[in-house]
């Protein structure tokens, strides 16, 4: 005969080759489970506010961001990428304009030979000689391309990608034609690379993304 503990002194009899179990108390087993049920409602709470930053706020916004200011080109819609005259119209090419080269300096031949490059590189090529009395020996920078407001403005910025520091002017002709006026301190025309590159870009379809400054 034995007692076992906890059996309140009574004596019992054991039979067969079973032992008894002793089980845990159910209410545990259910705290437990609600432990681990709240730790995961917590768990995914959490990893769904991370994604909801990424998106609106963090990585998400930073990545179109990026991908935005990749299309925009430098300065915005109103870099040189624009083919637009500033008129509503497409900038001519060089073969549509036609320059006059005059020379308002002292050193003679300048305005042929410069005539001759701009011929090379697709312009066409008007009168050739001196300068006006209102701008010989008046002119102290390389140039001015000087031509009517409405029907050359295209054309002076077209020119201008092959004297980029020469100085644009209007006058009252109502011809579409450009004077290049040679000044003082003029050496050559742009690197033909250079005002190649100058060209394209002014010409270029502009690329500008929803999120560029205008």
């Amino acid at each position: 005969m034995l007692t076992p503990p906890g059996m309140g002194g009574k004596k019992y009899r054991i039979t067969g080759d079973r032992y008894p179990r002793m089980r845990r108390p159910r209410h545990r087993r259910r705290i437990t489970l609600l432990i681990t049920a709240a730790v995961c409602a917590l768990a995914l709470a959490g990893w769904g506010t991370l994604q909801l930053i990424d998106v609106f706020g963090g990585k998400g916004g930073t990545a179109q961001a990026a991908q935005d200011e990749e299309k925009c080109p430098p300065g915005g819609a109103k870099q040189a990428g624009a083919a637009s005259s500033g008129t509503g119209k497409p900038l001519p090419r060089p073969a549509d304009v036609t320059v006059n080269v005059l020379n308002a300096t002292a050193r003679a031949g300048l305005a042929k030979t410069t005539a001759d490059e701009l011929k090379k590189r697709g312009f066409k090529v008007g009168k050739v000689g001196n300068a006006p009395p209102a701008y010989d020996k008046k002119v102290k920078g390389t140039g001015v391309l000087l031509g009517a407001q409405t029907a050359s403005d295209g054309a002076r910025k077209v020119l201008g990608t092959q004297l980029a520091a020469a100085e644009s002017k209007t006058d009252t002709r109502k011809t579409g034609d450009v004077d290049l006026i040679i000044g003082d301190t003029f050496k050559a025309l742009a690197e033909p690379a250079a005002a190649q590159k100058s060209l394209t870009a002014l010409t270029a379809p502009s690329k500008t993304g929803p999120n560029c400054k205008k």
